[in-house]
């Protein structure tokens, strides 16, 4: 993978820990200019420094995926700082402290606010781009999904419900898209260790490694091929696809 990336300019979101920084390190690396956003601006600001340091290319930029002029504003500084866009992975989504609850038992607030987020959020981060991609000529929109929507997480229902929103936003969005040569994929984890899932019951991370075609805990790393894949110029005849990244614990 490297510089498979050389000269893309991308806007990761949700880029100051976990999955998005890892895919922002991982792009970097490959030769990409990126724009790191996460609602943490403190964090995700230092984050860029860090990789500036190394005599990389990072931006870092406040985002809240709640608030639309936030988003707007979020595309367009990333789109200036770097001198155009090329790609989108839409990461950001709220994933900690939502689970463990029947859906009987689940808040109406917390529904609102995970749909809020992870789906308008992402709807509205990618309508924010469009333009910018539109004038690269191409593009590429990468849609972080989970393959909890896949197999139906039990007492998830919220997260389960945005992601597979998401997947189902991937395939119409390709479709409206792909005339402007822009495609939209997504890509779905499995159980990561990440920050966002240490609150996930030990027995949850269990099921997950025993039922894996390949027995062991998945790392963010293990997630990069598959985002630097589809927003290279290798990917440029794949739209409106899935792929599942959890060692063989989803068959898609």
């Amino acid at each position: 993978m490297d510089k498979l990336l050389q000269g893309k300019k991308l806007l990761i979101t949700g880029a100051a820990r976990g999955l998005g920084l890892d895919f922002a390190r991982a792009a970097t690396a490959a030769g990409a200019e990126v724009a790191m956003a996460d609602i943490l601006a403190g964090q995700v600001m230092a984050e860029a420094r860090t990789l500036a340091a190394e005599g990389l290319i990072a931006h870092g930029l406040a985002l809240d995926l709640a608030d639309p002029a936030s988003i707007e504003a979020c595309a367009r500084d990333a789109a200036g700082l770097l001198g155009g866009l090329d790609g989108l992975v839409n990461c950001g989504a709220i994933a900690t402290g939502i689970g463990g609850v029947d859906m009987t038992d689940l808040d109406i607030e917390v529904w609102d606010r995970v749909m809020t987020v992870n789906v308008r959020g992402s709807w509205l981060m990618t309508r924010a781009a469009v333009p910018y991609l539109k004038a690269a000529g191409a593009g590429k929109v990468v849609n972080i999904a989970s393959d909890t929507a896949l197999w139906g997480a039990p007492r998830l229902l919220a997260y389960v419900a945005s992601k597979g929103a998401l997947l189902a936003m991937t395939r119409s969005m390709a479709r409206e898209l792909g005339e402007y040569r822009i495609c939209v994929n997504a890509v779905s984890p499995g159980l990561t260790l990440v920050e966002a899932t240490q609150y996930v019951p030990q027995a949850r991370h269990d099921q997950y490694v025993d039922g894996r075609a390949i027995h062991r805990p998945q790392l963010p790393e293990d997630v990069n091929g598959a985002v630097l894949y589809l927003l290279s110029d290798l990917s440029s005849f794949v739209t409106g696809q899935n792929l599942p990244v959890n060692g063989g614990f989803v068959f898609n």
